[in-house]
Parts: structure tokens; sequence; C-alpha cells
């Protein structure tokens, strides 16, 4: 997309990023390349596994070379996930974690005390959070004009775009905002270098947005778990792929690592899980810790200047949170939990190197450039240490 996109009319961008959506769906995930998961996915392998969930995409690309603060390069977006989708306000049962609390999540003190999520989840670049929060509530507004309450504490995540992206030029507008949100929609989730990913680096790749999900055997409940992140963690010589000490295996391209004290870690991450089971808040607490398990699989080690939020939610229970009489709750076992928590692990894991497998090599600001993990080294490496996926 070029600057023009910039100004385009919301319509024509949400267009714009609907056809992004589907071309992006073209490329091969982790599974098609061989990398080994442990676990059942569900038929998309993504969010949208569960039932209700929507995505939606603003991705803002434009400019090449010099810095110039106010006109780009640009390389950011936003991303909204819509626990009920787009046509429903009634809110889900809902928890938040804070692994390592360098980074921005609001609305997480009214999530704690109310065990509510009462709006979208929003993922964009650090700078630009407080506009698109703004920019929820003028769309619940209107939505939802007949029922939308007078006040809103929106949920909106960030992770730090700033190594390729102008990001004091503060290039995210209410209307690309508005444009994820109406864009959002079931099915297959674009991955990499889109939305609040665009600009995003992780283990010294390009980095990104990813999702994968997990099904629950039918005997324990037949249950739905999804992941949706976007990555911006991580140095090189830390990553793991299933196993693979991958970053130590890919050396070359590591232009980020010379430009900054190798003692330090890197950026952050924001993990969104989902699932259809009914789980009260504090057990959706226990679920995004587990988060940062699945976070680990792959060489995290959620260092000091690393934003590492997670929120989890549950589409059971509707109409939980209506205002008057009394309300009948279903909630599963605390001892029948264990699966939910194996499938978080899982789903966080992979949908990790989703991101990276989908993402692409970018050039940003002042020409930095940062390579996307390269397929066919993967693939040399699971092979080298005998954990290529059979078949491929």
């Amino acid at each position: 997309m070029n600057r023009r996109a910039l100004s385009l009319p919301v319509t024509l961008l949400v267009a714009l990023m609907m056809s992004i959506n589907a071309s992006a769906q073209n490329k091969p995930r982790a599974r098609d390349l061989g990398v080994p998961f442990d676990g059942a996915p569900g038929p998309l392998n993504a969010i949208t596994d569960v039932k209700g969930v929507e995505v939606g995409h603003t991705t803002l690309i434009s400019g090449e070379g010099k810095l110039e603060v106010g006109k780009g390069p640009v390389r950011t977006g936003v991303t909204a996930i819509l626990p009920r989708g787009r046509q429903s306000n009634d809110p889900v049962f809902a928890a938040w974690f804070s692994l390592n609390g360098n980074g921005e999540m609001t609305g997480t003190t009214w999530i704690e005390e109310s065990g509510f999520l009462e709006g979208p989840v929003m993922i964009t670049n650090t700078h630009s959070v407080g506009v698109v929060r703004d920019a929820v509530l003028v769309w619940q507004a209107k939505q939802f004009s007949k029922t939308a309450q007078p006040w809103g504490l929106p949920v909106v995540a960030e992770t730090y775009d700033g190594g390729l992206n102008d990001i004091n030029g503060y290039h995210v507008r209410p209307e690309h905002a508005f444009a994820a949100l109406d864009g959002a929609k079931s099915g297959p989730v674009a991955e990499g270098n889109v939305g609040g990913g665009t600009g995003m680096v992780c283990h010294e790749f390009k980095g990104g947005i990813g999702t994968a999900s997990r099904k629950i055997d039918e005997k324990l409940g037949g249950y739905t778990v999804g992941v949706l992140v976007q990555a911006n963690y991580g140095r090189r010589n830390q990553l793991r792929i299933a196993g693979v000490p991958v970053g130590l295996e890919i050396t070359e391209g590591t232009q980020i690592s010379q430009l900054t004290d190798a003692s330090t870690d890197t950026g952050s991450i924001i993990i969104v899980v989902a699932t259809d089971a009914p789980l009260l808040p504090h057990q959706l607490k226990r679920l995004a810790r587990r988060a940062a398990m699945g976070l680990a699989r792959n060489g995290s080690v959620a260092g000091n200047s690393s934003g590492d939020i997670f929120v989890a939610f549950s589409t059971a229970n509707p109409e939980a949170a209506k205002p008057s009489g009394t309300t009948n709750l279903t909630m599963l076992p605390n001892d029948r939990i264990n699966p939910l928590f194996e499938a978080t692990v899982q789903a966080t894991e992979e949908a990790v190197v989703n991101a990276l497998v989908a993402a692409e090599t970018m050039t940003g600001i002042n020409d930095r450039k940062v390579v996307a993990l390269p397929h066919d080294k993967l693939r040399q490496a699971l092979r080298k240490y005998n954990r290529l996926a059979e078949g491929k």
C-alpha cells in the first residue's frame, strides 16, 4: 500500500484490508514447512475457531528512506479482536496477566475488578494507544447507539515498532481503528506484516501477527482454545522452534544485535487467548498465565524491558452481564481445566512461530532492514536435529 492509502475513504480502506487478508492466507504456515507441534488444531488453526470471534486489521505502509517525523516511512497499523463479533456488545468473562509490565494494555483494572471484557481487544503501536482507545469509544457509541452504556474503558494494547516505523509521526488515526473494527470477520486470519504487527520484530527476525488454535478431545468437553499474538520480542540467540536452537543455526542478517548491547533484551508481546469453555474470571486468569509457558517454549525470558501482557476471555455464558435480575451460569470444574491449560501453551507456541513464518522482510526508517525467517534454513535446522515433521 502506498502513501495515498492513508487518506483513502474508510470503505475503500476496508476493502483493501480484506484483499490483504485474503492474499495473506496463500502463504505457507509453520505446519506447512514441517514444524512439528503438539495437539490438534481447529479447522482454521486460528483464534477464529472459537465461534463468534472476529478479527480485523488495518495495515499502513508508505514511504521509504530517511526518517522524517510526521511524514514517514510508515510501517504500522491496528488489529481488532471482537469476542462476539461486530454485531454484539454482550460482555464476556475475562482476565488479564502481566508477565512483565514494560508495556501497556488499557482497561485492565476494570477487567480485574468486574471480571468482564466489555468490547473489543485492540492492538497497535506504543504511541497510538490513546487515539485507538478514543476511536473505540466513538465506534461503540455509533455501532450500539440504542444499547451502549454512557461510559467505557476500552482494552487497547501495544508493542513498539519504532525501529521500522515513524512512531512519533502518529500516523494511526481514528478512521484506521474504525476500519479494523468494521472489517473484522470470522474465517482465516491474516498473519505477519499486518495490522498492529506491521512494523514488529521477533527474535531479530521480522515479526508481527500470528494465530493458532487447539481443539480439545470430545471426551474432555470438545472445547476450543484460540490464541492471537502480536510478537515483537526476543534476541536471536534465544529463539527455539520445536526445541531446535534455530536462532543459533541461522545467524545471518542480525543487524539489530549490532545496534544494541547484546546483554539487553528487546521488544514485547501481546497475547490474546479465547475459548468457548465455560470459565469464570478467576479460571481465565489461570489460563492467561499459561500463555507464558508457550512463550517460553520459543525462548522468551520476559526480560526487564519487555512488555509481555496477556488477556483471556470466554464466549460461554452469554448475557452474564445483564443489568437486572439474576444469572444462571455454567462453570467447568477446576479438576477438568488441565486440557485447556495444555491447549493454551500449545497454541501460544504455534501462534508465535506462525507470525515468524508469515512475516516478510521489511525495510523501514533510515533504510533499516529486518529479514524474515528464511523458510529453507528453518527446514534445514529442523532436519539437522531430526525434528522435521514426517512427510515434509
